[in-house]
């Protein structure tokens, strides 16, 4: 019988985006864990840490070097009988480390419809028949495109930056300002059915723009953003100012020089996030990452739709057609976490504040559990659960145990966690420890009972 504690060892992608050496938080939890394939090179970039079944980098017992996903497919108890059953004798779940040094493309992922016919017409660009809703967890300063801006914001961009009026062509600007004006927050469905149309006429427009008036257009964008972008600030504006969008611009030209994104950028919020804050991207939404390094937990796939801010496929038709066109503030993208009700605090832990967060999103392949030990021999114990997970410790040291079994745990170590197992973590030394933990558990509570 499988122990149902494992410590695992997990492989990282080298992609251009990717911080470079040991500043990439992604490279140095890899190498916390032996390897003989993997050494951290100074000048390389190193992008993601992935953690779970996904055949593409499958994480290994670190003692044996058997895959997770042989180790799950042997002993469906592992997963548990109900979840081996739904997802495939698979993790439902992707878990990941991204550290982003600049741009990752404009991207979205396909729903599970979509994404089944994807990878039946083109397996190599789409390697995957699922949908791949994700969440974000900052574990530092993060900023990213997510989602379509305000209709109020597109507007006041449209009228305000010559070159992405003229990109996208007076014609459609004329049709969208006559269509959204007065109806920017309405919330009969006939205006939002009507504005969702208009701003996907108007999006369209700019994406199927060509090389010679994308030149031009960029050339006079950056005129505009080097006089500290006046154009961008003023009434009806973001309430981020017109300066910090302007050096925005400029900073994503210096990465991708006259790319199209550049204009994409008027179109979608621009998201911070602070250590711990979180932001939740249903299948279809659009989104490009742009810094930090984050915790990403995903539905078990690898698809991507690319349409901006990469020398990869581009997809655009696809992307243009398989959007939502929702829009939003950010403040609507980022997650509320709330304590988590299904683990015990010590004594140590409850005086040194320690604390057990949920970040949970509206679906039911993955939540993550973020808890923060104190003091020296705070221990949290967590009841069981008809699932499996994953932890991941990202500071300081201390212990895992799960009945006799009793395992080291130290910064960058991941470990699996089988389904029905209760967990105790507890902190060694003055260095606060922190894990998150992501998780599946199909019926909600928190208990084999």
């Amino acid at each position: 019988m499988q122990v149902p504690l494992i410590r695992l060892q997990c492989g990282v992608n080298s992609y251009d985006w990717g911080k470079v050496g040991k500043d990439s938080a992604a490279a140095t939890f890899a190498a916390a864990t032996p390897s003989n394939d993997f050494s951290i090179q100074e000048e390389k970039p190193y992008a993601e840490l992935w953690m779970g079944t996904h055949p593409s980098l499958p994480s290994k017992d670190l003692e044996t070097q058997r895959t997770l996903l042989d180790l799950v497919q042997d002993n469906q108890a592992l997963l548990s009988q109900e979840i081996s059953q739904r997802y495939g004798n698979k993790l439902p779940f992707l878990f990941k480390v991204l550290s982003i040094n600049k741009a990752l493309s404009i991207q979205a992922h396909p729903n599970k419809k979509l994404a089944e016919q994807l990878h039946a017409k083109d397996p190599k660009n789409y390697p995957d028949d699922n949908h791949k809703p994700e969440m974000t967890i900052a574990i530092t300063p993060f900023d990213g495109l997510c989602g379509f801006r305000p209709l109020k914001e597109t507007a006041h961009f449209l009228a305000t930056v010559p070159s992405l009026r003229k990109l996208v062509g007076e014609e459609q600007v004329k049709n969208f300002e006559t269509i959204v004006k007065g109806k920017e927050t309405s919330d009969k469905p006939e205006d939002i059915e009507a504005n969702k149309k208009a701003l996907r006429s108007a999006f369209t427009s700019l994406m199927n723009t060509d090389k010679d008036a994308l030149a031009s257009a960029t050339e006079s964008l950056l005129e505009s953003a080097k006089s500290e972008g006046a154009a961008f600030a003023g009434e009806g504006g973001p309430s981020n100012g017109g300066k910090e969008l302007a050096d925005l611009v400029i900073r994503l030209n210096s990465q991708f020089p006259g790319d199209v994104g550049l204009f994409v950028f008027f179109f979608l919020n621009y998201v911070k996030l602070d250590m711990g804050e979180a932001m939740f991207l249903k299948a279809d939404d659009i989104h490009a990452y742009l810094s930090g390094d984050i915790i990403e937990c995903m539905a078990s796939s690898d698809n991507v739709v690319r349409a901006g801010f990469t020398p990869k496929f581009k997809d655009v038709s696809t992307l243009t057609s398989m959007l939502t066109y929702s829009y939003s503030p950010p403040s609507e993208q980022k997650m509320s976490p709330t304590d988590y009700p299904y683990v015990t605090l010590n004594s140590t832990a409850y005086s040194s504040s320690s604390s057990s967060i949920l970040y949970d999103p509206p679906i039911e392949e993955f939540s993550v559990v973020k808890t923060e030990l104190n003091k020296n021999g705070a221990k949290a114990v967590f009841e069981p659960i008809q699932g499996p997970s994953v932890l991941l410790c990202t500071k300081g040291k201390g212990w895992l145990s799960v009945g006799l079994r009793r395992e080291r745990c130290e910064e960058g170590w991941v470990f699996f966690i089988g389904a029905t197992a209760e967990l105790a973590v507890e902190s060694e030394g003055e260095d606060q420890m922190v894990t998150f933990k992501a998780f599946c558990e199909l019926k909600g509570k928190e208990s084999v009972l």
